[in-house]
């Protein structure tokens, strides 16, 4: 069986190919292809075309979608799902939706209470605050300010892929573990136990967990 995993959430994104076994863990990566940041639109659908065919496959071998859901660019996640959705209806598979914070946690070594970190960009930070052990369970996601990060994370492991979140967090005598930041085949892994477990949303349910609101809404007029 086949499992397709994708990731528009950031800069660069990618697709990943899985050989998967119901009742089993295991995920075999077939391939993980990347895709360049700002043109996601253009090559989501194409590229997911052309690495079924090179392995000789069709889109109706698929068993299954993992998607990342957020946190992330506005943009890119709008693609992203809009093309999981499209494919999810028309080929009636169920879909696992992802957060980027859980993969950014699970990506760690660190287990118990952790706290996973993302540059949000204007001076703040995406955490998601997780209880890694048999049964992985997420507490909480939101967005703080870099000041309330450091203020919050003193009594935490912090799991972050960014260096300059490493870097601030280890300033302040946090507990800092910096991975490389997760991709598509992190979301493979994960999006197979969502989909093992019976946990999967429908095409018209699936939404982005933006956490942050876009412009739009931060600078529209109050309707009078």
């Amino acid at each position: 069986m086949l499992l397709l995993a994708t990731d528009t959430s950031g800069k660069n994104g990618s697709i990943a190919l899985a050989q998967v076994t119901p009742g089993q863990r295991d995920v075999e990566i077939v391939e993980a292809v990347p895709l360049a940041g700002g043109t996601f639109s253009a090559q989501l659908v194409p590229q997911i075309s052309a690495l079924l065919k090179k392995y000789g496959y069709r889109k109706s071998d698929l068993a299954g979608l993992a998607v990342v859901s957020g946190p992330g660019s506005f943009t890119g996640l709008r693609v992203g799902l809009a093309a999981i959705k499209a494919l999810a209806e028309v080929l009636r598979k169920p879909i696992a939706a992802v957060s980027l914070l859980e993969a950014v946690a699970r990506s760690g070594s660190a287990r118990g209470q952790v706290r996973a970190a993302l540059d949000a960009g204007r001076g703040e930070v995406y955490v998601g605050d997780y209880r890694l052990d048999s049964q992985p369970q997420m507490h909480s996601e939101r967005l703080l300010s870099r000041e309330e990060f450091v203020a919050e994370s003193t009594a935490k492991t912090v799991i972050t892929p960014d260096a300059g979140l490493a870097e601030i967090a280890g300033a302040a005598g946090i507990q800092v573990e910096q991975i490389r930041y997760p991709d598509s085949r992190v979301i493979a892994r994960l999006g197979w136990s969502r989909l093992e477990r019976g946990e999967t949303v429908s095409p018209e349910v699936l939404d982005a967990n933006y956490i942050r609101r876009s412009d739009a809404e931060i600078f529209s007029k109050p309707k009078r």
